[in-house]
């Protein structure tokens, strides 16, 4: 197995130039900006899918930074007294808690509605 140096990351198929004056361009990441809790279209659903029959629930459609969405994830653990996580634009909540995240979510300003049964 070969090694996976961190800088070199954004090369896409550069090993090498026998150019002289060759200057590789990286590519940016892109950094999604986050949209104000107004513009925000925020899912809340129960979900039990591939969680050992367990309940979640499930805020979908957050758009911004990860960094966003993880202090939303905090607030919402914090205010429902519960476990979760927040990633990969999705925050989990344990358990049913779908009315008490509604309710903060719309205090916060965020357009949220509840989705499914």
């Amino acid at each position: 197995m070969g090694r996976k140096n961190k800088r070199d990351k954004g090369r896409s198929g550069v090993v090498y130039s026998t150019s002289d004056d060759f200057d590789y361009q990286y590519e940016d990441e892109f950094e999604e900006e986050t949209l104000v809790p107004s513009e925000q279209n925020l899912k809340v659903m129960l979900d039990k899918k591939s969680r050992g029959g367990k309940q979640v629930t499930l805020v979908d459609g957050f758009v911004g930074t990860e960094e966003d969405l993880k202090a939303l994830g905090k607030l919402l653990k914090s205010k429902c007294g519960v476990g979760g996580s927040a990633k990969d634009g999705e925050i989990l909540i344990q358990g049913d808690h779908r009315d008490k995240v509604l309710q903060i979510l719309n205090k916060e300003g965020y357009h949220a509605k509840r989705v499914g049964g």
